[in-house]
């Protein structure tokens, strides 16, 4: 996801589970017959410059063996919280995955 209208839509039109480290928002409508999309979000808040991207990065790792459970047309964003900035891979693959398991219920 590169737009800010589709992070916009998926933020206002999606639900949303929030587990441990980070908040997903899940919009099942937004390209009819497309391959999910996906897009993050890592403020300020989480940390400076380094840390911001060290999460971005472990976000994606573990992003990209889940595409797959995700429905077609899907936009999916990533919020991540101010505790990923100390959280292992492992965690935050454990908090997508919970957030996923409620949203996709």
């Amino acid at each position: 996801m590169r737009r800010s209208d589709d992070f916009t839509s998926v933020l206002r039109a999606g639900v949303r589970s929030r587990r441990g480290s980070v908040v997903v928002h899940l919009s099942r409508d937004l390209t009819a017959g497309a391959p999910p999309q996906v897009g993050l979000i890592v403020g300020r808040s989480v940390g400076g410059s380094v840390v911001r991207h060290r999460v971005a990065r472990r976000l994606r790792g573990q992003l990209a063996g889940r595409l797959t459970t995700l429905p077609e047309g899907s936009g999916v964003v990533v919020r991540a919280l101010p505790d990923a900035a100390e959280a292992t891979s492992a965690r935050l693959g454990a908090d997508l995955d919970a957030a996923f398991d409620r949203l996709l219920r």
